[in-house]
C-alpha cells in the first residue's frame, strides 16, 4: 500500500474539530499540520490532536503537507484556495466552493493548469442512508422521477452560535450556507440542474443574538433569509427547495422524491444517516430493509440521539482518487455546479427570471459498502 498522503488543515475554528476527530477513521491520509490567522487556536488545536502549529505561509510550503483541507470562513475559501494551488497542493475545501460561479471558475482553471484536485464538501450523500436511496432509484423502484420537494426550514443561527454574523450576510444565507448538503444531494441523486427560478425576502432586518459570549448584540440581515425556488433538472424532473431561517415549526419532510412507479422520503442531507422510505402505486409507505452500509452506522451522541458522521469520507474519496487515479465523488465539477444552481437561485429571486445554468456535471458515481469500507481503516 502507497504512504498516506500529508493533510493540513487551515482554519481551526468550529469545524475542525470534526476532521481532526474523525479523520483518524480513514485510511491512506493523515493530519500532520495545522494553520489559523490566531496562531493560539492553531497551537491549541495542535497539541490536542498531536499536529505542528504553523502560520498559512509555512503550512503552505511544507513538503510533508500533500492536501490542504480549508476551513476557513465562506468568504475566504476562494483565495485560501488558489493559493494551496499556487503552492502546488491538492485542495479539500469545506463548502460553497466559492461564493459566485466566476471564482470557483477561476479555481477550476488554476487547478487544470497545474494538474491538481479540488474537492469539496459536503460529502454526506456518502452516507449510509443516502447511498441506500440512490440504489433504490437506480434499481428502477420510483420508475422515471418526474419530481420533488426539499426542505431547510429553521429559524436561524443567532440563538446557538457563538458568532454568528457571517449567516445574515452576503455570501451565507440558508442557501448558500445549508443549501449546499440538499443540491449536492439531488445532484447524486437526480442529476444536474438545467435552470432555476426562485423568490426571496427576509422577515427581519435585524437580529438578535441569543447565545453567549454575545447575548443580546443585533446583527443587521445583508442577504434573504427566506428563499423558495423551483429547479429544473436536465433529466426532466423539476423539484421544489423551501430554504428559510425564518420559519418556527413547520411539518415538510427534509426530501421527497415521486417518480412513475412510487415515491421516496429521504433523511436529511445534513447527515450520513436516518430512516429511507418508499411507497410503490399503493401509496403504503414501507422501510426497505437497507444495506449493510458503515457510513450508515450510529458512531456518535448528540445529546441522547445516536448519530452516523462520518465526515472526512470525501476527504478520504479524494485522496483514494490522488493515490489510484480515477474520479473523485465530491470533485470540482459537482461543487461548481452547486454554486452555479445556488447563486443561480439567488440571481433569480432579484432578477425576477430564469437562470440557466453555464455549468453541467454527471452524478458521481454511487459508494456501496465494499468502496465504504475501503476507506476506512482496518
Amino acid at each position: 500500500m502507497s504512504a498516506p498522503l500529508g493533510i493540513g488543515i487551515i482554519g481551526c475554528g468550529n469545524i475542525s474539530t470534526t476532521y481532526f476527530e474523525l479523520a483518524p477513521l480513514f485510511c491512506g491520509m493523515e493530519v500532520r499540520a495545522c494553520a489559523d490567522l490566531n496562531m493560539e487556536a492553531a497551537r491549541a488545536s495542535a497539541g490536542k490532536y498531536g499536529v505542528a502549529a504553523q502560520s498559512v505561509d509555512d503550512l503552505l510550503a511544507n513538503s510533508a503537507v500533500d492536501i490542504v483541507v480549508n476551513l476557513t470562513v465562506p468568504e475566504a475559501h476562494a483565495g485560501v484556495t488558489a493559493a494551496a494551488l499556487e503552492a502546488g497542493k491538492h485542495v479539500y475545501t469545506e463548502k460553497p466552493l466559492a461564493l459566485s460561479l466566476d471564482d470557483g471558475l477561476a479555481l477550476k482553471a488554476l487547478a487544470d493548469a497545474k494538474g491538481l484536485s479540488v474537492c469539496s464538501a459536503p460529502d454526506t450523500f456518502l452516507g449510509g442512508a443516502h447511498q441506500w436511496a440512490r440504489r433504490l432509484i437506480d434499481e428502477g423502484r420510483l420508475g422515471t422521477i418526474t419530481a420533488g420537494t426539499a426542505h431547510v426550514m429553521s429559524h436561524g443561527m443567532e440563538h446557538w452560535h457563538p458568532n454568528p454574523d457571517f449567516f445574515f450576510k452576503p455570501g451565507a444565507g440558508p442557501v448558500l450556507d445549508i443549501g449546499p448538503y440538499y443540491i449536492a444531494n439531488l445532484i447524486h441523486l437526480i442529476g444536474p440542474v438545467r435552470r432555476v427560478a426562485a423568490l426571496a425576502n427576509s422577515a427581519e432586518a435585524v437580529r438578535t443574538i441569543g447565545s453567549e459570549p454575545r447575548r443580546g448584540e443585533k446583527i443587521a440581515v445583508e442577504t434573504p433569509t427566506n428563499i423558495h425556488a423551483l429547479l429544473e433538472f436536465e433529466s426532466g424532473a423539476t423539484v421544489t427547495l423551501g430554504a428559510s431561517w425564518d420559519v418556527w415549526a413547520h411539518r415538510h419532510r427534509n426530501m421527497e422524491l415521486y417518480g412513475t412507479e412510487g415515491s421516496l422520503f429521504v433523511p436529511d442531507p445534513n447527515f450520513f444517516g436516518g430512516t429511507v422510505e418508499l411507497s410503490g402505486r399503493d401509496g403504503r409507505l414501507s422501510v426497505p430493509q437497507p444495506f449493510d452500509h458503515p457510513f450508515g452506522v450510529p458512531n456518535q451522541d448528540h445529546g441522547g440521539t445516536a448519530l452516523a458522521n462520518y465526515r472526512g469520507a470525501g476527504l478520504a474519496d479524494m485522496a483514494k482518487a490522488i493515490r489510484e487515479g480515477g474520479g473523485a465523488r465530491c470533485s470540482l465539477d459537482r461543487a461548481l455546479h452547486a454554486v452555479d444552481v445556488m447563486t443561480g437561485i439567488l440571481r433569480s429571486a432579484e432578477a425576477g427570471t430564469f437562470v440557466v445554468m453555464r455549468t453541467r456535471c454527471t452524478r458521481p458515481d454511487p459508494l456501496g459498502p465494499d468502496q465504504a469500507r475501503a476507506l476506512l481503516k482496518d
